[in-house]
């Protein structure tokens, strides 16, 4: 397995008692990531791995009583000291296991749990009561721009991801060079793992047009008995086409040909299936900002990219300053800032920051250009952000140079991670 960022913090759990759930998308890779944890686990303690796709499996643990007694089969004592770990790979499918696991850390604490699932609405509406308390969930989405080069074995461009925040002048545009062909594959193609592993374009929109058709299957028709499919699909691609753009759920209802309300509840299984996220408005003044329509964004761009069926090469693209904001967007999320952190913010008069991280009592600004050349107007946004709240951090992600420069740090979008 070519490691994920997430997994040493995945085995560092190994210690603990509390049940560890991995929520994500299909095909993101958390079934690679508890077989991972199952082949180290395995080397020094009893360790069970059980696909619940797999309708036997699921028989074999569908009480307590017989999953102790399958457990005792495969090595387990009831009174040993040493943890036994069962690892359950998609556990939502079945409501009744979260009681089972429920009972089994309630009573059995020598046996730890790793669970994944890939619906959040199915997970949170069986979990939140039952195992509340008994569970930590790590959220696993696609590769992040430093792991999708580590899946490409591209290790000189690794090397200079790592040296590019003390670099400047001819050095930096040598990094910047070496690294722009990934960059781009990566706006345009996304990070889904299976994707990032392809090395014809051809095959990687046959990768995700494949994850497209599962995630229709299983998780809106199997999962969540979502009837309107076709209605659904219209409502992916309008949000694909007008990305990163304010949307307004009436616009959406009459394109559709669905109710208000069944609009509001599709967008929402669209994000908590994890296909996209929702920025709000941020705003501690009413009547000078903007306080409702929000912004949705894909969180994969390749994703994005296949329901408009546009995969054209960067700069042939009109809606490049989108797919660097999507991405940038991900980025964050992806270094564990949580969604509802992440807004947006607009004034009165169309004054805009693409991207603010609203912390306790503090926040970051960040401006994001797809451009080599700055003019005064591109940082109006960041000034005016600056005239209501003082005390924010600013940054302007662009394409030509890092400097911080009254109180505005310019930086590039490459290693975003590491500034925030």
């Amino acid at each position: 397995m070519i490691e994920r960022k997430v997994f040493k913090q995945l085995l560092s759990q190994k210690v603990t008692n509390k049940i560890v759930i991995l929520i994500g998308a299909g095909q993101v890779g958390k079934t690679t990531l508890l077989k991972a944890l199952y082949d180290e686990l395995s080397k020094n303690f009893h360790t069970m791995y059980l696909d619940l796709d797999i309708y036997s499996n699921h028989e074999k643990i569908s009480s307590l009583e017989k999953l102790i007694n399958y457990l005792k089969l495969n090595g387990y004592k009831i009174n040993q000291k040493e943890k036994y770990y069962l690892l359950l790979d998609e556990f939502q499918r079945y409501t009744e296991l979260t009681l089972v696991m429920k009972n089994l850390y309630d009573n059995y604490p020598n046996i730890k749990i790793y669970a994944s699932g890939s619906s959040s609405l199915t997970i949170k509406s069986n979990v939140q009561e039952s195992l509340a308390g008994r569970k930590r969930i790590f959220y696993i989405y696609p590769l992040d721009f430093a792991e999708y080069l580590r899946f490409k074995n591209a290790v000189n461009e690794i090397e200079s991801l790592s040296n590019l925040k003390t670099i400047n002048g001819s050095g930096l545009n040598k990094l910047v060079n070496n690294l722009q062909s990934y960059w781009e594959q990566f706006l345009v193609y996304g990070g889904y793992p299976e994707v990032a592993l392809q090395t014809s374009n051809k095959r990687k929109i046959e990768v995700l047009e494949s994850i497209f058709d599962l995630y229709v299957k299983r998780d809106l028709i199997e999962y969540l008995n979502i009837k309107k499919i076709l209605e659904v699909k219209k409502i992916i691609e309008f949000l694909a086409v007008n990305h990163g753009r304010k949307i307004k759920y009436e616009e959406i209802a009459q394109i559709s040909s669905l109710k208000f309300n069944e609009v509001k509840n599709h967008i929402g299984i669209l994000k908590e299936t994890f296909i996209t996220l929702i920025l709000r408005p941020f705003y501690s003044n009413k009547n000078k900002e903007l306080v409702k329509i929000p912004k949705i964004y894909f969180i994969d761009n390749g994703v994005r990219n296949y329901f408009i069926n546009n995969f054209n090469n960067v700069d042939l693209r009109n809606d490049k300053g989108i797919l660097l904001e999507s991405v940038i967007i991900s980025e964050i999320l992806k270094s564990g800032v949580k969604e509802n952190q992440l807004k947006y913010w607009q004034d009165k008069n169309k004054h805009e920051v693409d991207l603010i991280l609203d912390y306790v009592h503090k926040q970051t600004a960040v401006e994001i250009k797809y451009k080599l050349k700055l003019k005064r107007a591109d940082i109006i946004g960041l000034k005016k952000f600056s005239e209501l709240y003082p005390d924010a951090k600013k940054y302007l992600i662009n394409l030509d140079y890092q400097k911080c420069e009254n109180g505005i740090n310019y930086i590039l979008p490459y290693n975003v991670q590491s500034y925030f």
